[in-house]
């Protein structure tokens, strides 16, 4: 796996030895920006905006945003296996702490995260293991924490469907096993 695009083009990308996580396709990466970059409907800025990159194992997500000059990410992995290869990934690609931010602790426990009190994050990527049946709980925690421009992009197994009276669903795209929705939240 490598990055796709930007100032870290072409750079490799670690991954646990193990299958702790399940890595994102590069076909999948490419379309996710793709759409984010070209879609009238969501009309999405890189550059100047916050990322939080949930369940984010090697950080593949977050590094393509960091890759494509967003301001800061902010990556939540539990697994103490995937957070190192994590880090080593910011390392390797010389990534400062100012614009990265890795935690190693679940994403349940995100809501009491004082670092969202100021800081709001604009673009969500929420990539559970398949097994995971709780998003909706996820859903009803991230509202607590972002603003209303916000772009919430969700990586599930194909034969899911989220319904949820928080979401706005703007697209929704089927690859092999994945399923991805953008979406925004409704803060009213």
């Amino acid at each position: 796996m490598r990055i796709i695009s930007g100032k870290y083009k072409g750079k490799k990308i670690l991954f646990p030895s193990k299958l702790i996580t399940r890595p994102l396709r590069d076909r999948v990466k490419e379309s996710i920006f793709n759409i984010l970059q070209h879609s009238n409907k969501i009309q999405f800025q890189f550059k100047n905006s916050i990322v939080l990159d949930l369940f984010s194992g090697s950080g593949s997500f977050g590094l393509e945003c960091l890759s494509r000059e967003v301001e800061k990410v902010f990556f939540f992995e539990k697994s103490s296996e995937a957070f190192t290869i994590l880090k080593k990934n910011l390392n390797v690609l010389n990534i400062l702490s100012e614009n990265a931010v890795a935690i190693n602790e679940d994403v349940s426990l995100i809501k009491n995260n004082n670092l969202f009190n100021k800081i709001k994050p604009n673009l969500i990527f929420l990539d559970p293991p398949f097994k995971v049946k709780n998003i909706g709980d996820i859903i009803n925690d991230l509202k607590k924490i972002i603003n209303n421009n916000n772009i919430l992009i969700i990586h599930t197994n194909s034969e899911n469907n989220i319904v949820n009276d928080e979401l706005n669903i703007i697209e929704e795209r089927i690859y092999g096993v994945s399923k991805i929705y953008f979406a925004k939240l409704n803060l009213t």
